[in-house]
């Protein structure tokens, strides 16, 4: 952008030597003013002055302390305020001196009988706020009031000229003219005061005898009063409104121009002082509703009408004073008024009167002023000549009578000012500003360090070639982003240079617009923030290719200054809290005004300047963008936040300085014993992980840390803190005590060891699992072996927020970085805390896959996930898995609690020190027993104040601590909550919130900070203190009711920042459950808040709490969901049903909503049918319909599941099932379908199966017919699909552990389809019917029940048969499926002839020499119609039963053909395909591939070995024979290796394939990383699953 304002251009705005700033001391000059016309600022600065405390004065500017009321104010009113009596003696007494004092004593004599002792001044610094007079200013002239009453008239045939030249387009248009013209005649009119009552924005004088094009004056802001004569060096002022003259033509405005200037300027030669003439501010003799001094500016239209005005000189001055007059009256100044939010463009006109002492000495002036003259329609030049002095504030004519006497007193004056000047030049030398330890104190609010937790976010502009040599010390800060005002910074600028050292993230001002509404979270996540250095490119890129170009400043304003407010609202409200970032403005070249914009809306948002520094190198920059930023800010304010003058370099050498480590590089172990670089740049590409170098720490400046800050640092671990790398650093280095090292740490090393270094372990990817019990040093366990390790492993902690693909991506990265030969890479150790069980398998298996064929042939793993999980009870996860887990409990071993008391007593010895300084550790000391902790809580919170804010905080936080595991809420929504700002005048930049608090406070809270975006928060050190705390501050409250307190809170509810996690919280303290496979105690049906709510309160309480729970928070679906449980859980079914469709109405797609739905009228209808043995007609047709809905409901869950890709909900089916079934054994005993001799039902069976209906129920049940006829098909549907559905995947629970019946469908569901199917098949199958219909397709479907009953009715119940216990009964029933099946077997419909087959191959197994078996070439020659019908839809077991057959076979394939090799490629080809819509994007089913058979020594059927037969070959317990399949242990076992036949076949970069028929067939190999690598010839044993053939125990053949 090249873009120049117009002002800046004209001839007569020249560049002179830069201002001095003025202070506020100086602005705020109240002793030219009487009394009472002193402001509140005035009065502040008169109390200042006095001495009187800065607390006082404060509290009486808030009152509103102006000169009249100082006049009047007593001591009661002083008292009442609550200052003391000393301040109240000072200030009465002062206040009655400042009465007394004479208005009329004689200026003159005052002032220049003190010039020996006054301070020299620059005449070219600023000097206007050092005037002090002690006399009264009297009025000044109404003359120019009059003149331009007269002259109205002419204004309006005036014209609009440019600034520029005449020809060029007009800067201010008559309407513009006109508009100028209406708002002053609106405020004379209406006599507006509103301008009186508003805050008072004073402003600084343009520096004297500067036109410095870069200062600017503020519309409205105010000028310090008009002053006399000072010290002659600085400028006495006067001011002009000028409002109505500058609309007129040009001789009448450059005569008006004239005669102000001209007497002005007399008499301020003749007393030889400077002095300023103003024209554009108000004048104190103006129209009420303006104040003294405001700036309003005037349009201009040419410059040239005003400096030819000076002309006038040669004809106003005699001759002799002429050239002198010249000399001393400087060209005029045009200061430009900027105003916020308006394009219209005004100035003030300053005219300098300098009468020099070698150029006056000895001058007399008098002057004939020029007036317009409206009869001769010219300039008349007054006939007398008049000589002006400076009386106070007002230029008044010398009388005749005391002429001579003034002419006499010439010599003296002239003496005067040759020593005011002399005075002035001696004391012209600047003392350079301390400007090192300003930056310091800005950066660090004068600490000796940079505090490494900050953000800062970058605003600048083009970096030159020079300047980027000195911008080291930004790779060296916490950059959070950058808005770039450089269109060529990739190409040539500042991120051409930063992008070599960090990972960054390009963007538009126009991406952070959010035009898509993701969530805080999501957004933050898409723009990589946090992860990456933002970088915006607020003007374009001149190397980008797309649309988005360069513009000018003002097409900028116009089309960009949107999208940029939105950035910084999103940055400072919802992403980084107050107090936590810096704004560093850095001007590098000439400042346009989208930078100026950038400015404004931070200081908006941020509520001032507290936490923006500007750092430049040129003052001209600076000057430019301050005085452009003086319409948010004052300039002082300005200046005091910003470094100008300073070389950059030197700018760059201070802060690195004040860095808290060193610049020194991380290292990283290599696999040949040495070290590696790891680059902030490479470390930052694996940002799901928190690496540990091998020399963590080694870079932090230990000498900067004092002994207090190493003691906090120490305290805050053993309060309740997690530890940090730090803390085990200073423990090395022994600047604090070491860190008690629990027994389980070893155990877990040993375990490491064995990993490592022990030649047993076959796969990459190993697990090693700690479960703790919360506050037991679970994780500072994990850390300690972790620390232990970072110079032999590459060790890092992984942050599961991210998700399995990138950590995978990372943690594959990281471990072959910078290594020379990848087959020899060092382990990896990964810790993964407070994970999913979901999202570690996931990741296991990730992992596995990634190394793929990369995999080393290596005894090793390539990884070890350190598994660290909250449990409340780890022994049970221990005995378990006792190989590979550790428990760790809050019970400690005779040697801990040695080491415990010993630390204890360490502590004591510390000078200063209490025991409730580290709590937590004190209560671990003593293993959390419970009357410890209740006895501990109740002392700490003794004559606590219950009805404190901060009491009410300490409840909410432990309500959600104890309830809601790891929960916490920001340091700003406490902040918000109890009042407090970080945005207020303070000298700590970082609101210390936990100092603010009472004692029990701080020591209950503590302190967390993330460690990705350092955003602090609070929570209670331990969830059992939480517990107890949460008893003993209830009082009379019950929970519930704290809840509703609570959610009232609106400032926590609405509070922007954070909102998202704290809303999270929130919803998991009425929704989450608890589950014991999330390592909780128990599994519960609600939160256990609201289980808590209702066990110990009642029902009605938490639906009370969780309805307005349900407001609060948006009407959340879900919040809707868990009132209907609730309710229909109380057996309140009416308002279930009204709340399961009020869900339904939010969310009407969501599986899960509708499940619930389903299962309020499920429970309706056990309800019903459990009330009472004997229902009325009415009762039965009420309670079909209720379980024909429920029935409906779970059909809708199964579509709605069936379009969900991220979740598995399959509860639909197996309810569906349940209430069917249920339903017909409600039908079964009802009279209307009566038993017959064998105990069967078959009326009720033809009333289902047929047409036929009871006479009885004919018309009563005449809307439910045709639904409970159809009633056999849906039962039917789901248990096919929950069949199909387990065929593909292995269940939690292994068949033959049938103990566990709680959620049988969950843990068992094999079991639990076996059952239903029988209860089901039981309702249709008759014989009584098939005796008397012996043909017919009903008497068909009823032995398709018959086959149902005895469990060959679909796959899984077929193939449960192989796990049975009984052998002999399973042949028994699979010989009896296969005889009822008495078509010939080729006619039997698709289905069943699965079923058939499966039978067969299933009876194989048990029993190869049944005389019912068909042999392979029959099965073969029946299963070709699956693949034969090309068009015709099979299910997956179809083409699973192909794979099965058709794989080559000794005996009948000893000759190659291509038509069965069509068949086998084409079944694996439609496995694939259905196996991956089946498992959808959950991602850990992928893994859990459950193989059916395997390929065993033989021919025919002989050679299908089912997985239960090797089950049973293995010993131990259920967890034992898993881990045996998970780590390869079961192909160790010698009878395995006698009955399974391994396949010859070859490897392909990472891909296993085996012959077939005649060609190639792929094999997916169950461990990824079991493949070897390269091209290699291998041997394995072949399995068949639904997802095609797969390889076990991949061997290299030798």
């Amino acid at each position: 952008m090249r873009y120049i304002h117009p002002a800046l251009e004209s001839p007569a705005l020249l560049i002179s030597s830069p201002p001095k700033t003025p202070s506020f001391k100086d602005k705020m000059d109240h002793t030219g003013l009487p009394l009472d016309e002193w402001h509140e600022g005035h009065v502040k600065y008169w109390l200042e002055s006095i001495g009187i405390k800065s607390m006082y004065v404060e509290k009486l500017c808030e009152e509103e302390v102006t000169g009249p009321a100082l006049r009047i104010l007593d001591t009661e009113f002083l008292k009442r305020m609550g200052m003391k009596q000393g301040q109240i003696h000072i200030l009465m007494q002062k206040r009655d001196q400042l009465l007394q004092q004479s208005s009329g004593t004689d200026v003159s004599k005052e002032v220049y009988n003190n010039i020996r002792e006054m301070p020299a001044l620059d005449h070219s610094k600023i000097n206007s706020g050092r005037e002090k007079p002690k006399v009264r200013e009297t009025d000044s002239s109404t003359e120019e009031g009059k003149s331009d009453r007269e002259e109205k008239k002419h204004s309006s045939d005036i014209k609009s000229v440019s600034l520029l030249h005449r020809d060029a387009e007009p800067q201010c248009s008559d309407e513009k003219v006109m508009a100028h013209t209406n708002v002053l005649s609106k405020m004379e009119s209406t006599k507006n005061t509103s301008v009186l009552h508003d805050p008072v924005r004073l402003s600084a004088f343009r520096p004297f005898s500067s036109n410095s094009i870069n200062f600017k004056y503020v519309r409205n802001a105010v000028l310090a009063p008009e002053t006399g004569v000072l010290n002659l060096i600085s400028p006495c002022h006067e001011y002009k409104s000028f409002a109505t003259a500058a609309l007129l033509d040009r001789p009448r405005l450059q005569a008006k121009f004239a005669h102000e200037v001209m007497k002005f300027a007399s008499a301020c030669l003749n007393i030889r002082t400077n002095g300023t003439i103003h024209f554009g501010v108000m004048d104190r003799i103006e129209k009420k509703g303006w104040t003294h001094g405001q700036i309003i500016g005037i349009p201009i239209r040419e410059t040239e009408v005003y400096v030819d005005a000076l002309d006038y000189i040669g004809k106003c001055f005699d001759t002799n004073v002429q050239a002198a007059a010249r000399q001393c009256i400087h060209p005029p100044v045009f200061i430009e008024v900027i105003q916020t939010d308006s394009q219209e463009q005004y100035f003030v006109v300053e005219v300098d009167i300098e009468p020099l002492s070698d150029i006056v000495k000895g001058k007399f002036f008098q002057v004939r002023l020029p007036n317009f003259s409206e009869k001769s329609n010219k300039v008349n030049f007054e006939k007398d000549k008049i000589a002006f002095q400076r009386v106070g504030s007002n230029s008044e004519p010398v009388k005749n009578e005391n002429l001579v006497t003034f002419i006499q007193g010439l010599q003296e004056r002239d003496i005067w000012r040759e020593k005011a000047e002399s005075h002035s030049h001696e004391n012209q030398t600047e003392v350079p500003e301390n400007l090192g330890r300003k930056l310091s104190v800005l950066l660090t609010d004068g600490k000796s360090y940079l505090d490494s937790s900050m953000w800062y976010i970058l605003v600048t502009n083009k970096c030159g070639e020079e300047d980027l040599k000195s911008i080291n010390f930004l790779r060296h800060i916490n950059i959070f982003c950058v808005f770039d005002f450089d269109e060529d910074s990739n190409v040539s600028g500042l991120y051409s240079i930063y992008k070599k050292y960090h990972a960054t993230s390009p963007h538009f001002l126009q991406n952070y617009s959010n035009d898509n509404k993701m969530s805080t979270t999501e957004f933050q996540k898409h723009l990589c923030l946090f992860v990456k250095k933002s970088w915006i490119f607020c003007n374009g890129r001149s190397d980008f290719l797309g649309d988005e170009k360069t513009c000018d400043e003002n097409t900028w304003i116009r089309t960009k200054r949107k999208y940029l407010k939105k950035a910084v609202s999103f940055i400072c409200d919802d992403l980084l809290p107050k107090g936590s970032f810096l704004v560093l403005f850095l001007l590098l070249s000439p400042v346009e005004k989208p930078i100026v914009d950038t400015f404004h809306e931070f200081y908006s948002e941020m509520n001032g300047m507290d936490f923006i520094i500007c750092l430049s190198e040129s003052r001209e920059n600076y000057e430019k963008w301050a005085n452009l930023a003086q319409t948010s800010c004052s300039i002082e304010t300005i200046e005091q936040r910003s470094i100008v003058g300073m070389k950059l370099s030197h700018v760059d050498a201070t802060i690195q300085n004040l860095l808290p480590s060193t610049a020194n590089c991380r290292h990283l172990p290599v696999s040949t014993k040495g070290l590696c670089v790891l680059p902030p740049l490479e470390e930052e590409k694996m940002y799901s992980l928190e690496i540990l170098c091998a020399d963590q720490c080694e870079d932090i400046k230990l000498d900067l840390l004092s002994a207090s800050e190493i003691q906090t640092i120490d305290e805050t671990f053993y309060r309740g803190k997690k530890v940090s790398w730090k803390n085990f650093w200073l423990a090395d280095k022994r600047k604090c005590g070491e860190i008690i090292e629990r027994e389980a740490c070893e155990e877990v090393s040993r375990m490491l060891n064995d990993f490592v270094y022990g030649s047993s372990f076959r796969y990459s990817v190993a697990k090693l699992k700690v479960f703790h019990e919360p506050g037991s040093g679970g994780s500072t366990i994990a850390r300690q072996v972790l620390w232990k390790q970072k110079k032999d492993l590459r060790c890092a902690v992984i942050k599961i927020t991210y998700p399995v693909t990138t950590v995978c991506q990372h943690a594959v990265e990281f471990q072959r970085y910078d290594e020379k030969d990848l087959k020899h890479c060092l382990p990896v150790l990964l810790l993964v805390e407070d994970y999913d069980e979901e999202y570690l398998e996931e990741l296991n298996c990730a992992l596995m896959d990634a190394m793929g064929s990369n995999k080393p042939r290596s005894s090793r793993p390539s990884f070890i996930l350190l598994c660290c999980k909250r449990s409340n009870a780890p022994d049970k996860f221990c005995k378990a898995s006792p190989q590979d887990t550790v428990s760790v409990t809050h019970k400690l071993t005779d040697k801990e609690k040695t080491l415990f008391k010993t630390k204890i007593k360490n502590f004591e010895n510390q000078k200063d020190f209490k025991l409730e300084y580290i709590l937590t550790f004190v209560l671990m000391s003593n293993e959390f027993e419970t009357t410890y902790v209740r006895e501990f809580v109740e002392h700490l919170l003794k004559d606590i104040d219950l009805s404190s804010q901060e009491t009410s905080l300490m409840r909410y936080v432990a309500l959600l601590n104890f309830y809601v595991h790891n929960s916490f809420i920001s340091l700003s929504h406490c902040e918000a909550f109890l009042g407090l700002t970080p945005y207020e005048e303070m000298t700590v930049r970082q609101y210390d919130f936990i100092s603010n608090l009472t004692e029990q406070a701080r020591l209950i809270f503590i302190e967390l900070r993330e460690t990705t975006t350092y955003i602090s928060s609070i929570q209670i050190i331990h969830h059992l203190v939480a517990k107890e705390i949460l008893n003993q501050l209830s009082g009379s409250q019950t929970q519930s009711e704290i809840a509703m307190k609570f959610l009232k809170e609106k400032v926590f509810l609405h509070h922007r920042f954070g909102r998202e996690e704290f809303i999270k919280f929130i919803r998991d303290l009425f929704i989450r459950r608890d589950k014991k496979s999330r390592g909780d105690n128990t599994d519960t049906l609600f939160s256990p808040f609201i289980e808590h709510v209702c066990n110990t309160e009642n029902p009605e309480k938490a639906i009370e709490v969780l309805k307005y729970a349900y407001e609060c928070l948006g009407k959340d679906a879900f919040f809707a969901q868990q009132l209907a449980r609730l309710h229909y859980v109380y057996e309140k079914f009416e308002d279930a049903k009204l709340w399961a469709e009020v869900a339904k109405s939010h969310l009407p797609n969501d599986s899960f909503i509708l499940d619930t739905e389903g299962q309020v009228y499920r429970k309706w209808f056990n309800f019903r049918v459990d009330k009472s043995d004997e229902h009325t007609p009415e009762d039965i047709i009420q309670i079909i319909e209720i379980a024909l809905k429920a029935m409906k409901c779970f059909r809708a869950t199964q579509e709605a599941a069936k379009s969900e890709k991220d979740t598995m909900n399959n509860s639909g089916y197996f309810c569906e099932v349940e209430v069917g079934c249920r339903l017909l054994k409600l039908l079964s005993t009802l009279e209307v379908f009566p038993k017959d001799a064998k105990g069967e039902h078959p009326e009720l069976v033809q009333y289902l199966l047929t047409d036929y209906i009871p006479e009885d129920i004919k018309k009563p049940w005449g809307k439910l017919h045709s639904r409970l006829k159809g009633l056999r098909q849906n039962i039917y549907n789901a248990l096919d699909w929950i069949s199909e559905d387990l065929s593909y995947f292995q269940t939690d629970k292994n068949q033959a552990d049938d103990d566990d019946k709680r959620e049988e469908q969950v843990y068992n569901p094999r079991g639990w389809l076996k059952r239903q199917c029988k209860v089901y098949a039981t309702f249709f199958s008759s014989d009584t019917l098939i005796e008397e219909n012996s043909a017919g397709s009903k008497t068909q479907l009823i032995r398709q029940m018959n086959i149902y009953k005895h469990g060959g009715g679909n796959v899984t119940t077929i193939l449960s048969f192989l796990s049975d216990k009984n052998d002999k009964k399973s042949v028994q029933s699979l010989e009896k499926i296969i005889s009822l099946y008495s078509e010939a077997p080729h006619n039997l419909e698709d289905t069943d002839l699965i079923n058939y087959i499966l039978c067969h191959c299933t009876l194989a197994c048990l029993s190869p020499g049944s005389s019912k078996l068909l042999d392979l070439r029959t099965l073969r020659e029946l299963s070709k119609r699956f693949f034969k019908r090309c068009k015709t839809t099979f299910p997956a077991s179809a083409h699973f039963l192909l794979m099965l057959l058709y794989w080559p076979d000794g005996a009948l394939d000893k000759v190659s053909s291509s038509d069965k090799d069509a068949i086998l490629k084409s079944a694996l080809d439609t496995l694939k395909l259905l196996h991956d819509i089946k498992i959808k994007n959950v991602a850990p089913r992928k893994k859990r591939i459950y193989t059916i058979f395997f390929l065993g020594k033989g021919y025919g059927l002989a050679k299908i070995v089912p997985r239960t037969k090797i089950d049973k070959l293995m010993k131990g317990s259920l967890d034992e024979r898993r881990k045996n399949w998970q780590n390869g242990e079961v192909w160790k076992i010698k009878e395995v290796h006698n009955i399974l036949e391994r396949v010859n076949g070859w490897t392909e970069d990472g891909r296993v394939f085996a012959m077939g028929h005649s060609g190639k067939l792929p094999i997916l190999p169950l461990h990824f990383d079991s493949v070897p690598p390269g091209n290699e010839n291998v041997k394995f044993y072949l399995g068949f699953s639904f997802n095609g053939l797969v390889a076990y125990d991949i061997r290299v053949k030798m």
